[in-house]
């Protein structure tokens, strides 16, 4: 019991923490800065860790496989913090064959991380795939768990980029149908509720070309609008403040399709002061510059 309340106090410390672009998104979680129309959803892989309730489940889980669970886990979070990319994907590669959703969806994001910061596009994609089995695994051993479909939509999407844009917009509603469960879930999840966001933005920014190519595929293509975009972003920053530099900038970013410049200003200056520890938060902080620099600001 006493261990357990560490682990929750720990937890609850690194609560505003975020996995960034170089671990949706990313976004996803990422190829962010890539021009949208050259992308579909390039979202930063973000994830919170485990709430108290989901840890209880993991014990419940390792009890039933006979794994130390917890402390797989709790290894492989501070990985993560630390931003140690290939020192977490040796540690949860020796757990491939586990089919424990908090080790599974962990394994995904590791995997996606790697992926991310090779620069041999074959290994990439290899990677990639990968994730993308992984994260399928989670979601079938943990179907109530947020962490899993919240991974499943973004390795969804990533494995889209291999497979054409048709691909992607075909499975454009079932990303945003597990973001959406993903917050129902678990709604102080305020990566989730930001990855929703960038869904939104994506649509309603996307370019006519790909617009046609979504109304081939669908009757009733997806659709979405700058101020639903910004609902999300917004309310994502009201669940837990400054906790994610790309989601200051989206709001920025924004603002700036609104035709709301001071707005845009406000956010943009915000992400651009963020402190900059990651990938992610750079190709944040440079975006934020530029756009800051279309405003005049220097």
């Amino acid at each position: 019991m006493i261990r357990i309340l560490r682990i929750s106090q720990r937890y609850t410390r690194s609560f505003r923490i975020l996995a960034r672009e170089s671990r949706f998104g990313g976004r996803v979680l990422l190829a962010k800065g890539v021009p949208v129309g050259q992308q579909f959803l390039q979202v930063s892989a973000v994830f919170l860790v485990p709430t108290v309730q989901a840890l209880g489940a993991t014990r419940k889980n390792m009890a039933a496989s006979g794994d130390d669970v917890v402390s797989i886990t709790t290894q492989a979070d501070e990985l993560y913090l630390q931003n140690s990319v290939d020192e977490l994907y040796e540690h949860m590669k020796k757990f491939s064959d586990s089919s424990d959703a908090e080790i599974l969806w962990r394994l995904a994001r590791a995997t996606c991380d790697k992926a991310k910061s090779s620069s041999d596009k074959t290994q990439r994609k290899e990677l990639m795939y990968d994730a993308f089995h992984a994260a399928e695994r989670a979601i079938k051993a943990g179907d109530s768990n947020f962490a899993c479909h919240k991974w499943y939509a973004i390795m969804l999407d990533y494995v889209g980029e291999y497979e054409g844009t048709k691909e992607r917009i075909s499975n454009a509603f079932k990303i945003k149908e597990h973001f959406l469960k993903a917050i129902e879930l678990n709604p102080k999840d305020a990566t989730s509720v930001h990855l929703l966001g960038y869904w939104c933005f994506v649509f309603a920014d996307m370019p006519w070309y790909q617009k046609k190519a979504a109304s081939v595929v669908f009757a009733t293509p997806p659709t979405s609008s700058y101020q639903e975009a910004l609902d999300n972003f917004l309310k994502a920053e009201a669940i837990d403040p400054g906790f994610y530099s790309s989601n200051l900038m989206m709001i920025g970013k924004t603002y700036l399709r609104m035709k709301d410049n001071e707005q845009a200003k406000l956010y943009l200056i915000k992400a651009r002061d963020y402190p900059v520890r990651t990938e992610d938060d750079k190709k944040a902080h440079q975006e934020a510059i530029d756009m800051l620099h279309s405003l005049g600001v220097k």
